[in-house]
């Protein structure tokens, strides 16, 4: 078959038209391959569509008919046009159902995107924004970079919005001018960072923010995507790291937990280990993930701290218990709740209303 069709579009190989000229010549194709002084094979492949129309044959074409050289060679820059418009309209096609599972509403909201009059400007301006051909290409679940996720049964819905959520938080790192990544500075610089968890997050931000940027850290805070599930993500870019994580539930020890743990990641210094809570981690992610983990629990308060408190009953964990732990040890006492409760030392029910929320807003 000399043409490809696709809804409305219709692409001519120039083989059509050829197989119409030697119907009009009332010529066999092994008669008209003579007259060329090309092979009987060649013309049946090219009527068949098996092969381009060639500068070489389309010139031998015009000097034996007189058809101007540049009309048969259109011929074949036209279809090639026309395959690559069906291309991308079948691509198209396939993108409308990834883009249905995308909150686009979420780039507008933040300012990051203007609203689109319909979804092939939003798969534009996605391709466009996410830096990828083809929004197929999120479904990769190793596409971009280390991430750390709280979905549990992790589907292709959660592995095309970690990489949204990702590459936008990429894309703002790279904007973050920072020195040079300095490892001792920032080992230095924790206590300072931990001493913060009592601050609100007008006060402790932009310094936070000073603190990453002396020691080549671009830090990037952004809202939680629907259907994302990261929680944060480490990434290396030439003498920096990107480090950002997500307002994910908006608890003052969510989020000091969060980023710890992913300070943990920066001191690991893998630059493209894919780290998720999947049954199918592999054991090397696992081990990076839980030393994340424990690293954060570490500096949020030492386990001999936590034995202390926990030296009683639970039933005798009070919350004048918890905010008198909290004040020797210079920390927020929603965190110590949250690791009680992480602990199933005490029910999620309690003491929950206490467990600050911030309100975080780019």
């Amino acid at each position: 078959m000399n043409n490809k069709e696709y809804k409305n579009i219709i692409a001519f190989h120039p083989g059509f038209y050829i197989e119409e000229i030697i119907e009009d010549l009332e010529m066999t194709q092994e008669e008209f391959a003579k007259r060329l002084d090309v092979s009987a094979k060649t013309i049946s492949k090219l009527v068949n569509a098996q092969i381009s129309l060639s500068d070489d044959i389309a010139s031998r074409i015009s000097i034996m008919l007189g058809i101007n050289t540049e009309t048969l060679i259109n011929l074949q820059k036209t279809y090639d046009l026309k395959l690559l418009e069906i291309e991308k309209t079948k691509k198209f096609d396939t993108q409308k159902t990834i883009v249905k599972e995308i909150d686009y509403n979420y780039f507008v909201r933040n300012g990051i995107l203007s609203a689109a009059k319909n979804i092939e400007e939003k798969i534009e301006s996605l391709c466009s924004y996410l830096m990828v051909s083809d929004l197929s290409l999120l479904k990769k679940p190793d596409l971009l970079a280390s991430f750390r996720t709280s979905v549990q049964n992790v589907t292709e819905k959660n592995i095309i919005n970690a990489n949204v959520w990702l590459q936008t938080a990429i894309n703002f790192g790279l904007k973050k001018v920072v020195k040079p990544f300095d490892e001792k500075k920032l080992k230095a610089a924790i206590p300072e960072i931990r001493s913060m968890t009592i601050m609100n997050p007008k006060e402790f931000l932009p310094k936070l923010e000073e603190i990453f940027k002396e020691c080549g850290v671009a830090f990037v805070l952004l809202p939680s995507l629907k259907n994302c599930g990261v929680n944060g993500v480490v990434k290396w870019c030439d003498d920096k790291v990107i480090l950002a994580i997500n307002d994910r539930n908006s608890f003052a020890d969510t989020f000091w937990f969060s980023l710890f743990h992913e300070i943990g990641h920066v001191f690991q210094k893998k630059k493209t280990k894919i780290i998720i809570n999947d049954k199918n981690l592999s054991q090397t992610s696992e081990t990076l993930e839980n030393e994340a983990d424990q690293y954060a629990r570490d500096v949020l308060f030492s386990q001999t701290e936590y034995e202390s408190l926990l030296d009683c009953d639970s039933h005798n964990i009070t919350y004048e218990r918890i905010c008198s732990f909290a004040q020797k040890s210079g920390i927020h006492p929603g965190i110590i709740i949250g690791r009680l409760q992480h602990d199933k030392i005490i029910p999620y029910s309690l003491f929950t209303t206490k467990r600050e929320k911030y309100q975080i807003i780019m």
